[in-house]
């Protein structure tokens, strides 16, 4: 009797340690389904460059042409999503504030900096060259020394032109029409806040002749 006794014990061990192996298995099973679970986690990765909806609601988006009412290229500017995806992006006005887009507008922007700053020098230096010149413009005019008619902006213009300056009437800032003989200064406007002042003779086309 001792013997079966004996028997039956050590059946039940075995069945005891199988018992206790079933949980190792099941945490072991759970390790692996959240490993696979973090391991298709790059593809987030591939949205961090995609940008994210700012917490107003609003999206940030660079425009690269201008849009009435909003802005020109290269300024960052806040939309409702759906404005940008509907109108702005399909249409190639704006494209996404990515990190990326940031970088390649502000080298930009640095670049029209240093041409902005090249121009100007070339502009002072071209105000300084005009100050130094004087024109001659004739016309016709009465004994008193009224014309007939009037020195336009076209025609200082074009004698600035002749004086090897690339200038167009449009430069030409002129306080009224100059109607009598006499010395004038002109004022032009070579761009940016540069001016210049130049000066302008007004003289008879002829000398009337006086009567016996």
């Amino acid at each position: 009797m001792a013997k079966m006794t004996d028997k039956k014990v050590s059946k039940t061990k075995p069945k005891a340690k199988a018992k206790g192996k079933g949980p190792a298995k099941s945490k072991t099973a759970e390790s692996k389904v959240v490993e696979v679970v973090v391991a298709r986690q790059p593809g987030v990765e591939r949205r961090k460059n995609h940008p994210a909806r700012a917490k107003d609601g609003f999206m940030r988006v660079l425009l690269t042409h201008p849009v009435p009412k909003l802005g020109q290229p290269g300024e960052l500017v806040k939309v409702r999503p759906g404005y940008a995806r509907n109108f702005l992006l399909p249409q190639g006005l704006a494209t996404f504030a990515t990190p990326h887009n940031l970088r390649i507008v502000e080298k930009h922007r640095e670049r029209l900096r240093q041409l902005d700053e090249a121009r100007r020098a070339d502009l002072v230096n071209l105000a300084a060259q005009m100050a130094q010149c004087s024109l001659t413009i004739r016309a016709n005019a009465n004994s008193d020394g009224l014309l007939y008619g009037s020195v336009t902006a076209d025609q200082i213009a074009a004698s600035l032109r002749a004086e090897s300056f690339a200038i167009d009437a449009d430069n030409v800032k002129l306080e009224g029409p100059l109607k009598e003989l006499g010395l004038y200064t002109i004022k032009v406007h070579l761009g940016f806040d540069i001016d210049t002042d130049v000066k302008l003779w007004v003289i008879p086309t002829h000398t009337e002749e006086v009567a016996s």
